[in-house]
């Protein structure tokens, strides 16, 4: 099959085939078919969409590209978590070592940050000597000792991916759902997971705006999950502010480690609860063979406080202590976080007005840490691990005028400025009192 013949079906809006998919992307991952040509099928799937039937012979096709994880010789519920990407979202550095202590198997592979959101491999680079380098031995033998492990994708997993990946970036195709939902749907069946759980996420700091959009995501994954054999669930997470009060890379590890105490900002901790308590209603699906539908609502809630004393009882943080020395870090860090990158320059900004926040733009914080260097445009760039901005004030908070809203942390002050003046447009107040600010907005399963 030719690939411009391919491409000039879907730019005209018709249905591929699952061979005429199968097709292009061995082409691709051989080098029989160049970027330019790639880049075309990116633009014409990104601008007439997928059906979810080419959606999913897109996700086989991809995952075909490379080899799977082999665990069959790990006992337990293997279980993974993906977040589709936000700012100041670190639930996945605290979920790991919290369902590890659960006496679930987390297999979790991680990606970087890109523009304005983070990634779990950069904040994980600010500890001492961690890496997330791994073969499938290294992965396999965390998980018997540990029972976690957070790796990056390296070029035998799902390799089409991570070439389409880096060209999606480039081309401007990054936010399609069909796109999206094979990318991550890929990567996580290429891990032979029992269950996987999806934190999708919405709003101003996320890839899909709208809540529709989410939902559709949301759909489009779980269904791939589940008819792949993976016991599936996706819980939509508002993402219009940031998540926690940290945001930046050794920033946010730090706020990680006090939420493994048991102690973080309340949307932290509300949002880490019900992921977990959906992980584990997901291991119970498992193991009981019932469907998970049969088991939602008033029983995920009642698993919160279950998941709590993990947390209160510092068996989550000890996990923690174990998986960072288990990578290589230094476990010392863990508990003299002083030890992790710290910048030169901090600059306080103080609130011209005084009222009630409405809104803390999530898009414009994760813009403002980017320009302080803890982000960066292209894979490419370097990042500063210890820039970012510390929250003192969000959605629903009052203020009054000179009071703290937030610090910024670079060894860059040329930027200082600039930076403050995008975080300070994120904000929107208002005279009167807010309602609590809604964070689970649905769950699809």
């Amino acid at each position: 099959m030719r690939a411009v013949d391919i491409i000039r079906k879907k730019r005209d809006g018709g249905c591929l085939a699952p061979e005429e998919i199968s097709s292009l992307i061995r082409g691709y991952s051989a080098g029989a078919v160049p970027d330019y040509q790639m880049a075309s099928f990116l633009m014409a799937v990104y601008n007439n969409g997928m059906r979810d039937d080419e959606t999913m012979a897109l996700t086989q096709a991809m995952l075909n590209s490379g080899a799977r994880l082999d665990l069959s010789g790990i006992t337990g519920i293997k279980i993974d978590k993906h977040s589709t990407g936000g700012v100041g979202d670190k639930t996945s550095i605290i979920l790991a070592p919290l369902m590890a202590a659960m006496g679930l198997k987390v297999p979790m592979i991680a990606g970087r940050g890109l523009g304005h959101t983070g990634g779990t491999i950069d904040k994980l680079a600010s500890i001492p000597g961690f890496s997330t380098e791994a073969s499938p031995e290294d992965i396999r033998e965390r998980l018997k000792t540990v029972g976690c492990s957070i790796s990056r994708q390296n070029g035998a997993i799902a390799p089409a991916d991570k070439k389409i990946y880096a060209l999606r970036d480039a081309t401007a195709t990054v936010e399609s759902i069909p796109l999206i939902a094979a990318s991550i749907m890929s990567k996580k069946l290429a891990e032979s997971l029992d269950a996987l759980l999806l934190d999708v996420k919405t709003g101003s700091g996320a890839l899909i705006k709208d809540i529709q959009g989410a939902r559709k995501l949301a759909r489009l994954m779980v269904d791939i999950g589940n008819s792949a054999g993976v016991k599936t669930a996706a819980v939509i997470t508002d993402m219009d502010a940031p998540l926690g009060r940290a945001v930046g890379n050794s920033l946010e590890v730090k706020e990680c480690v006090s939420a493994l105490k048991g102690k973080a900002a309340p949307d932290l901790m509300e949002v880490t609860l019900v992921l977990a308590a959906w992980a584990l209603h997901l291991a119970d699906s498992v193991s009981e063979e019932v469907p998970v539908r049969t088991m939602a609502g008033p029983v995920v809630a009642g698993y919160k406080n279950e998941v709590f004393d993990y947390l209160e009882h510092a068996d989550a943080f000890k996990k923690f202590a174990e998986f960072v020395d288990a990578q290589g870090g230094d476990p010392e860090s863990v508990f003299k976080l002083s030890m992790l990158p710290a910048a030169k320059e901090i600059k306080t900004i103080e609130s011209p007005w005084e009222g009630y926040i409405k809104k803390l733009d999530a898009f414009a914080v994760g813009h403002a840490a980017a320009l302080l260097g803890g982000g960066r445009d292209r894979m490419e760039d370097e990042i500063d691990l210890s820039a970012g901005i510390l929250i003192n004030k969000k959605p629903g908070d009052k203020v009054a005028k000179g009071e703290l809203l937030a610090t910024l942390h670079t060894n860059d002050t040329s930027r200082l400025k600039e930076a403050g003046e995008v975080y300070l447009s994120g904000i929107e107040i208002t005279e009167r009192d807010l309602p609590a600010r809604k964070l689970v907005l649905d769950v699809v399963v």
